[in-house]
């Protein structure tokens, strides 16, 4: 068996006699696999405490269909931006960050792939109800998934909400978006679940971070870990359903912004209907007016991750 994977912190940041210690090393690999079983039969995650919904809830609500699952909810810029930022686009309202969480945050490199991954980590390193890993677009890295006061305080948030309930959070940078990236965010993947003993494990992909989402979907192995997967303002993925992640009906929330244009929101509405004619797992939340960065502001982490968690 390999050594687990190490993470190193930053600062701040006989060939026919069987053995007696074979036989240990045995019971012990049995105890452990039936554990590791057992967890993840339990590991359908209790619906997340709130934090600060009545600030962070979708507004009006324009469309409905499937049952709920697509919406079409009302976004305006003066409102949803300069309403909510102190400084528009740069730094949100205090009222909407809590900072306490940021006692439980930390930058690691973990020994994964050839050179390591650097990650921030918020919550625990093992042993979590549920980890998010977030995947940043082109020219990001993992400062950008905990900025506390950027994108009117979503990924305080989010951190917030995963410390609350017992979760970690994971935000990698990612080196490229190819299939080298591909293999260290399935690694990564792989790690979180064993660490957390089996638990959900939701991979979060924005922009073009959603090649990395859509190459892990080709991974058997990596999609046996994952509780789910969300798109936010991500291209569509015309061979999904040749893919692991379409034949293990993972679930899937889309969010995007109606005037996106860097990938057009009918391109993905598109996708996501091929896919409920097929009654496959899938919810999308579109933003009316909204743009490319829209999803990463506006998207209801807690709505989207109970909904994943519960299926």
């Amino acid at each position: 068996m390999a050594e687990a994977p190490v993470a190193r912190h930053a600062p701040n940041e006989g060939a026919d006699r069987v053995s007696m210690s074979t036989i240990l090393f045995s019971i012990r690999h049995l105890i452990g696999a039936l554990l590791f079983a057992s967890l993840a039969v339990s590991a359908s995650a209790e619906p997340l405490e709130p934090y600060k919904d009545a600030l962070f809830r979708y507004s009006k609500l324009l469309h409905e269909a499937d049952g709920g699952d697509f919406r079409v909810v009302d976004y305006q810029e003066l409102r949803d931006i300069n309403e909510r930022d102190q400084i528009p686009e740069r730094r949100v309202k205090r009222a909407y960050v809590s900072l306490g969480v940021k006692s439980v945050q930390v930058n690691e490199t973990l020994g994964l792939g050839e050179w390591g991954l650097d990650v921030t980590r918020v919550g625990p390193d093992r042993g979590a109800a549920f980890t998010v890993i977030f995947i940043h677009g082109r020219g990001g890295d993992r400062r950008l998934g905990v900025n506390d006061f950027s994108f009117g305080g979503n990924f305080n948030r989010l951190k917030n909400l995963a410390v609350l309930n017992g979760g970690t959070y994971y935000v990698p940078s990612v080196r490229s978006f190819d299939a080298a990236g591909v293999a260290d965010i399935s690694a990564l993947i792989r790690f979180a679940a064993e660490r957390s003993g089996g638990r959900p494990v939701v991979l979060s992909c924005a922009s073009m971070g959603s090649f990395i989402c859509w190459g892990i979907a080709r991974q058997e192995a990596t999609v046996s870990a994952l509780g789910g997967m969300m798109i936010m303002g991500g291209p569509a993925d015309p061979d999904f359903r040749k893919s692991a992640a379409y034949g293990a009906r993972l679930p899937i929330f889309f969010s995007h912004g109606s005037r996106d244009s860097v990938y057009p929101a009918e391109s993905q509405i598109a996708f996501y209907r091929s896919l409920r004619s097929k009654d496959y797992p899938a919810r999308f939340v579109l933003f009316e007016t909204g743009s490319h960065g829209t999803p990463i502001r506006m998207t209801d982490w807690r709505e989207a991750l109970n909904w994943i968690l519960d299926r």
